[in-house]
């Protein structure tokens, strides 16, 4: 078909207007690494809910007939991405479109946005949480932080984990399916660590020095970079030192620049260089 002539990447995420994340980072991150970006909205907001107010709703009853669509244009994709899901029905919806859009060639990459510091987001349920489980297997590369390792392997959260626990955790996340797994923005001092693991291979840490506190959507920067790599046949460590270097530059700039911490990072003067 004429339309599966160029790259593909469906990204499945809420739409966020202001605030820098989900499908408004992937959209130009993925379109500058020379790929067409799909998106699939889960969910619109005006901002996201780090800010005081917001405007949502909820694409979710929109998503089948969305879905349907691109299957009568028989659109084939060479990579999937997923992340911020809000329901059980999405979850449901995304494992549908994944067992019918992911063939032999299609690198998914499952980003299980649930929470962060040892806890689940406050939008998210234990349901929700386990659910999310049933998505691991369709996974080719994994993109958790560790409260997220922690939640799908029953970990008990530790800030401190140590890289032989970390090992244990990965093995247990590729047993479920993805042979590459990624552990990001492990804090260790003045450093932000990623502990990479790839099935029969030495595990590989990819350090960057830490520039101010954390900010919304520096996952899905990081995410949006590994699909696209993948899909452009980068090496898995070089990818994920791809990703952590160029947010690195990203963030110094944005504190150059004193942004509110919700307004996200600047990687918009950086996609030249991406």
């Amino acid at each position: 078909m004429p339309h599966n002539r160029q790259k593909k990447i469906a990204v499945i995420n809420d739409f966020c207007g202001f605030g820098r994340c989900s499908i408004s980072v992937s959209l130009p991150i993925i379109s500058a690494l020379k790929i067409q970006c799909c998106p699939l909205p889960t969910s619109i907001f005006s901002n996201h809910t780090g800010f005081e107010n917001f405007y949502h709703t909820d694409f979710g009853e929109h998503m089948d007939e969305y879905i349907d669509q691109w299957v009568k244009l028989n659109l084939n994709f060479d990579g999937i991405l997923t992340g911020f899901l809000g329901s059980l029905e999405q979850i449901d919806i995304v494992r549908r479109f994944l067992k019918d859009f992911k063939k032999e060639n299609t690198i998914a990459v499952i980003d299980p946005v649930m929470g962060d510091n040892g806890k689940l987001y406050p939008t998210y349920s234990s349901d929700l949480a386990q659910n999310m489980i049933s998505l691991v297997p369709y996974a080719d590369i994994l993109t958790p932080n560790l409260t997220e390792a922690c939640i799908l392997t029953q970990t008990e959260y530790r800030p401190d984990i140590t890289e032989a626990e970390l090992f244990e955790i990965c093995r247990a996340l590729s047993s479920m399916g993805p042979d590459k797994i990624v552990i990001s923005g492990l804090e260790r001092g003045d450093d932000l660590e990623n502990y990479i693991y790839e099935a029969e291979k030495p595990p590989t840490i990819i350090k960057e020095h830490k520039v101010g506190s954390c900010r919304s959507g520096t996952g899905d920067v990081f995410s949006s970079i590994i699909v696209a790599d993948a899909v452009n046949k980068m090496d898995f460590p070089s990818s994920v030192k791809h990703a952590s270097a160029f947010i690195a530059k990203a963030l110094r700039r944005t504190a150059q620049l004193n942004l509110p911490k919700t307004d996200g990072i600047c990687f918009e003067e950086f996609l030249c260089e991406i």
